[in-house]
């Protein structure tokens, strides 16, 4: 498991005096608030202010206050130390899903979970095949049945059509 967690990416600058605008990784956009520090490029910063404007996160960072200093920060990725992170029960980190082998109900390896796509409604997990093929898999009750990351392994009730 990795030790720092990505909870967003810079995507651009805000005003003139140092803000930054940022894509949030996170289900819960708000989970910003309660962010004290956050490291770009091995960097620790510290955040100053918060704000929220469009689905983005602008954020203020101490020690930044122009426009030209921000820029440099641009396309750059926000993380976090992992016991920063914030889960809500029945929920996991991508990064610790990503590479888990993917069984069936009744045994048989599918793959290993490659990527995992956002639709709106649900997640779609993407497994990858030995022969490279892809299987996509709504994150759904009826489909996800079991996640054990201690055991490695992802196990999935394939619905007709599948």
């Amino acid at each position: 498991m990795t030790n720092r967690l990505e909870v967003g990416q810079i995507v651009n600058t805000f005003g003139i005096k140092g803000f930054v605008k940022v894509k949030p990784f996170t289900d819960n956009i708000f989970r910003f608030d309660n962010l004290k520090n956050v490291y770009i490029n091995q960097k620790q910063y510290e955040i100053e202010e918060v704000k929220y404007h469009k689905n983005l996160v602008l954020l203020k960072f101490k020690n930044i206050d122009k426009i030209e200093q921000a820029e440099f920060l641009k396309n750059y990725y926000l993380e976090i130390d992992r016991k920063d992170g914030v889960l809500e029960k029945g929920a996991y980190y991508i990064v610790d899903l990503i590479g888990l082998d993917v069984y069936t109900d009744t045994g048989e390896l599918l793959g290993k979970l490659d990527d995992i796509y956002n639709t709106g409604s649900n997640d779609i997990y993407v497994v990858k095949t030995e022969l490279g093929k892809q299987l996509l898999l709504p994150a759904i009750k009826d489909v996800i049945k079991e996640i054990n990351l201690e055991e490695k392994k992802i196990i999935v009730h394939l619905l007709k059509g599948l």
